[in-house]
């Protein structure tokens, strides 16, 4: 059973693998990159890749860059838990210390001897 899920769960990457792969068969040729917006003429640096590793680039740059603006939007809620669980912590220990206490003063004591 665990051995057709694994093999279950290869089936979809490989597809993926392959739509991929014919993606960059079909879109390999060079597109100029310019870095310059303000000499479109005669552009001072540009890069000739193909088309398949610039998609592929700005998708990877997309993918990082939403990332991290969801991991700076989602800082307040890992406050917030770190605050929950310090409390219930807390509340732990105490709840612990009057345990301790209670079965302290449940135990029996001898009476003190009074001083001549």
């Amino acid at each position: 059973m665990k051995r057709m899920m694994t093999w279950l769960l290869y089936v979809p990457v490989v597809f993926v693998a392959i739509l991929i792969l014919l993606f960059a068969v079909a879109n390999r040729g060079m597109v100029k990159i310019s870095l310059d917006p303000f000499n479109p003429a005669a552009p001072a640096v540009t890069f000739d890749l193909p088309l398949f590793l610039l998609l592929f680039v700005v998708l990877m740059l997309g993918v990082v860059l939403g990332g991290c603006a969801s991991w700076l939007k989602q800082g307040k809620h890992r406050r917030a838990s770190r605050i929950a669980r310090n409390e219930a912590e807390r509340h732990k220990a105490e709840v612990e210390r009057l345990k301790t206490q209670q079965k302290d003063a449940a135990t029996p004591r001898l009476p003190a001897i009074a001083p001549f």
